[in-house]
């Protein structure tokens, strides 16, 4: 099998695995810790106040989760770079061992 073959797989597996479950829940919610804390904190704690309100709301829970993985992405490149370049030999060393 040749390497575009591979890619061309499990890139669709990928996408498989991302909408699957759009398609199999459809009336589920997908929402985060934060706003399950948020409804616990007022359960407990009625008279409880936030410190400080958001600068600015997401359009809705898919945006934030977007921006969420975005961040993540962008995240774990830095990291995966970082880490590429700190263990990457110089040509001079390689010829060397």
């Amino acid at each position: 099998m040749k390497v575009w073959q591979k890619n061309v797989i499990l890139i669709a597996l990928v996408v498989l695995l991302a909408a699957f479950p759009l398609w199999y829940c459809k009336d589920a919610e997908f929402g985060g810790a934060d706003g399950i804390a948020g409804a616990l904190i007022e359960e407990t704690n009625p008279d409880y106040e936030p410190w400080f309100e958001p600068l600015s709301e997401p359009a809705s829970g898919e945006v934030e989760s977007l921006l969420f993985a975005l961040q993540a992405a962008l995240g774990s490149g830095v990291v995966c770079f970082v880490l590429g370049r700190i263990t990457a030999r110089k040509p001079e060393e390689s010829k060397r061992v």
